[in-house]
């Protein structure tokens, strides 16, 4: 259970990431601080719920695709996190194509590299009380 807890906590956390670097990078790609919580959530769980939908649909269907499956559910859940929450803004053709790449790069890294800053800080204060 508490395995599941971090991993949660760590695609929220990569999400959060995701959304606001992309928003300080873009202009038209606006977070709003009042439903900034809000459009995390949506896409996060958006995101968990489609990758593993696309992935199955594309090996199936279009296997050319299956390494896309990132792009496209980022994609998708951006699109609906935009609409559904007062949190995020998106707007313009350009701000999509890129917002959608830069999101989908920083929240891959951030699920990448945020266990490895969880588990070197939990081992430090391991070494600290032992």
């Amino acid at each position: 259970m508490i395995r599941f807890l971090l991993r949660a906590l760590i695609f929220l956390g990569s999400a959060a990431l995701g959304l606001w670097i992309t928003s300080l990078i873009l202009d038209d790609f606006v977070i709003h601080s009042g439903g900034f919580f809000v459009a995390v959530v949506i896409f996060a769980v958006l995101q968990s719920i489609l990758s593993p939908f696309f992935f199955k649909t594309t090996t199936r269907n279009a296997s050319a695709l299956t390494g896309a499956v990132g792009l496209i559910s980022t994609f998708v859940a951006l699109v609906v996190a935009n609409l559904v929450s007062d949190g995020l803004s998106i707007t313009g053709t350009s701000t999509w194509f890129i917002g959608t790449i830069l999101v989908w790069i920083i929240t891959m890294l951030g699920t990448l590299l945020l266990p490895l800053v969880i588990l070197k800080k939990g081992a430090e204060e391991r070494k600290a009380t032992a």
